[in-house]
């Protein structure tokens, strides 16, 4: 017997006022209806409901268990409610993760206007350039720009790509010299972001297609690209950088692309998020968001 189910009819079978109306109510045979209610009965070993060919009444006891049942089955029915509600209308708390500079110089442009859209949604951003897990870590969603992701139990969607170039100031130039091809780097300040794969190497494509790896070095480096880029500003050196990073400078001038020419490795901008049968209405509703802000090009200069 589904308990759930005999309760139900039994509370419909006293809500109606009989089992005929019960029956008409539930689209149910009224032989189904009293089966249910009888095994229901056998069940908790007790009398529920007096019986006589025109008419019923409610014991005492079945009286107490028929309030208790509305309870319960009202209980039940706002969770099911409530499940449908998320499922339609994203809410409650969204917590994502993101590159610190990305974070400062990216999701404050859109991130506004994703909680107008979704005004149920609590954000909870956090901004970091260590190595996250997302789910010890308890995020829904991470965002990556990386040219190659580990192997990982995350599903992985790319949103868009952003060039990665040489860029330095026009003052540095103007006291070092402007470079003419890669193997010359060596002889220049490079400013390395050491969280990088590779962070004092760089592998270029030029015209010709053929491909040039060189290490270089400097008298700077950091754990935050947000340093690196200021003293690059500042005229202490070169850099490679993503485009989104560097892209109002290169416009304004005050930075200068170095070996245009030539191409560096793009990387890709993800949104990570746990493998689950069921995504969440939020986590659907904050990846779809994004993946259609940058769907235009937006790093161009």
């Amino acid at each position: 017997m589904d308990q759930f189910s005999a309760m139900r009819t039994f509370r419909q079978v006293v809500d109606a006022g009989g089992f005929s109306a019960a029956a008409v109510a539930l689209d149910m045979s009224h032989s189904v209806v009293s089966r249910q209610v009888r095994q229901l009965e056998q069940a908790l070993g007790a009398q529920l409901l007096n019986r006589t060919t025109r008419r019923f009444a409610l014991t005492e006891v079945g009286l107490d268990y028929y309030r208790r049942c509305v309870l319960i089955l009202d209980q039940v029915e706002d969770a099911a409610q409530m499940v449908q509600h998320h499922q339609h209308h994203p809410a409650g708390l969204l917590r994502i993760n993101a590159p610190m500079v990305f974070g400062i110089m990216e999701v404050g442009k859109w991130l506004p206007d994703f909680m107008r859209a979704y005004p149920e949604l609590k954000i909870d951003l956090v901004c970091n350039d260590r190595f996250v897990d997302l789910i010890a870590e308890e995020f829904d969603v991470g965002l990556r720009i990386t040219r190659t992701l580990p192997d990982s139990t995350v599903i992985a969607r790319r949103l868009c790509q952003s060039d990665m170039v040489l860029v330095a100031s026009p003052a540095y130039l103007q006291r070092h010299g402007t470079p003419n091809a890669p193997a010359a780097l060596v002889e220049h300040n490079y400013l390395a972001y050491s969280l990088a794969l590779q962070s004092t190497e760089l592998t270029f494509t030029g015209p010709d297609g053929v491909v040039t790896s060189v290490a270089l070095a400097g008298n700077l480096q950091s754990n935050t690209g947000m340093v690196v880029c200021d003293a690059v500003r500042a005229g202490i050196g070169m850099t490679a950088s993503a485009t989104f990073v560097v892209a109002d400078d290169l416009r304004r001038g005050e930075l200068v692309q170095v070996l245009p020419e030539y191409r560096l490795h793009r990387r890709e901008l993800y949104a990570l998020y746990p493998q689950n049968r069921h995504l969440s209405p939020k986590v659907r509703a904050f990846v779809d968001f994004v993946g259609a802000y940058y769907a235009r090009h937006r790093w161009a200069f």
